[in-house]
């Protein structure tokens, strides 16, 4: 029998049809107060963050109901739909759940999913689900917290609450004498959800990636280095709403064997296009580029040059896609070049938003997060960065504007810039059917723009960074 899903209050439900095929050893009959159809296990999806959006919450509840539709494409459930103003999907298997359970894992917008048990907002229904749902816990002590959402329910929250606790109780109590209810610290608590003509029972959830549905605040390029620091800080934004595209800056291989770090950049985009289901990567061979760095700016300001360079070159990107800004894994004197000094200094002259999630972040909370998003074991694999190349031996920690502007008036910086431009080969990535699929083209706004920038005499540029919707 398909399951039923339904979106009820401010949670999204996905119903999980009751197995079947339940009659081997071991099983057990049902408890008192089970219908069949009406009580099965489900899934609700919490989201919290979205209902502070007022008059725009329509907008961004659309945006969060097609990123559940487009990864849940392949699997067993019914289209996603709303029942006043709640989400609704059916699940047709429930083998399929563990699969259904990962991929929402990285859906923007979602605060955590609840396994439930769903049963008739009765009595005598909630307390066999409650018991059943307790009995699997097995706990020492535990609490019952209820809400109601349905104003024709004839009891309140405290009412309901002492009553299911009653009743969860006895029934533990037949298995283990000295279990009690804990109000304050419980080892398990059994939440109750009543809404109109029925009830969701469960004990445990599960952590979402919680923000903002994907593709809900604009676009922004980031440079990602291979690094642990720039695909995080790319994450961060991300869960924000910002839709990413990616500029990777790359050097030849080391003279130690270890390959250029371009590999590991395109595994991170794949990873975190998991997250906004559509990615595009700008690989850039900078090498070039530093060698002319190298060979007539001063030593202590090379890395701040490439640095410089890089921002100008991925402006240009961003214009060429319509972004609102650049990101980067920045985070305060962790290393020479990202001092406040020196971060102020290349940011001179620039007049483009950049933005840094990471700057109060120190390395542990960064490769937290890493390992959290799963990027971690793809930055551990070793490579050959281009910004280390060529470093100086006392790299400047304290530098002005005015002092790198005069280092960089050494090196006709737009034609390095186009230098950079030039050689970018560029991919697009797109989450589908739960896998990643990639295909390289240079976008036509792109070739426009590089060609407008190679015009001896050119006129105004070909488009402009203004605001589109993702």
């Amino acid at each position: 029998m398909p399951g039923a899903c339904r979106a009820v209050g401010k949670f999204v439900i996905l119903a999980v049809p009751e197995r079947r095929a339940w009659t081997g050893e071991g099983a057990r009959a049902p408890l008192r107060g089970w219908r069949r159809g009406i009580m099965d296990r489900v899934l609700i999806l919490h989201y919290h963050e979205i209902w502070l959006k007022g008059k725009n919450k329509r907008y961004f509840l659309s945006r969060l109901t097609g990123a559940v539709k487009r990864v849940l494409a392949d699997l067993p459930a019914a289209p996603p739909r709303f029942v006043s103003e709640r989400l609704v999907i059916e699940p047709q298997e429930e083998s399929a759940l563990p699969a259904i359970l990962e991929r929402l894992s990285r859906v923007f917008g979602i605060a955590y999913v609840a396994v439930a048990r769903r049963t008739a907002n009765q009595l005598d229904a909630m307390g066999a689900a409650a018991c059943e749902v307790m009995a699997a816990k097995n706990p020492r002590d535990f609490a019952v917290r209820v809400k109601i959402a349905d104003q024709d329910f004839p009891m309140n929250s405290m009412e309901l609450e002492r009553a299911l606790g009653r009743m969860v109780l006895d029934h533990l109590r037949e298995r283990r004498s000295e279990v009690r209810v804990n109000l304050s610290a419980p080892e398990a608590t059994c939440s109750v959800e009543v809404v109109p003509g029925e009830a969701f029972i469960y004990a445990e959830r599960r952590q979402g990636p919680g923000g903002l549905p994907a593709a809900t605040g604009g676009r922004l390029v980031a440079l990602v280095s291979g690094g642990f620091d720039s695909s995080v800080a790319a994450y961060k934004l991300m869960r924000r709403g910002a839709h990413l595209s990616f500029a990777h800056f790359y050097s030849g291989p080391s003279a130690d064997g270890r390959a250029s770090s371009r590999h590991v950049a395109e595994e991170l985009v794949k990873a975190l296009t998991a997250y906004q289901f559509t990615s595009r990567l700008y690989a850039l061979a900078f090498e070039p580029v530093q060698r002319r760095v190298v060979a007539a700016a001063p030593e202590s300001l090379r890395v701040l040059l490439y640095r410089r360079l890089m921002a100008r070159t991925a402006r240009e990107i961003a214009r060429a896609e319509r972004a609102l800004g650049l990101v980067t894994g920045d985070s305060v004197s962790q290393v020479a070049s990202q001092t406040l000094h020196n971060l102020a200094a290349m940011d001179h002259g620039l007049d483009f938003p950049i933005y840094r999630p990471l700057a109060g972040d120190d390395k542990e909370e960064i490769l937290a997060w890493a390992r959290r998003i799963g990027t971690y074991a793809i930055s551990c694999q070793p490579f050959e960065d281009c910004c280390p190349r060529f470093m100086p031996r006392a790299p400047a920690i304290f530098s002005s504007a005015e002092e790198l502007d005069r280092a960089e008036a050494l090196l006709d910086p737009e034609a390095l810039v186009t230098l950079a431009l030039e050689s970018a080969a560029v991919e697009d990535f797109v989450f589908e059917s739960g896998r990643v699929d990639t295909s390289a083209a240079l976008p036509p706004r792109f070739q426009k723009l590089v060609a407008w920038r190679k015009t001896p005499e050119r006129p105004a540029p070909p488009s402009a960074p203004v605001p589109a919707r993702p």
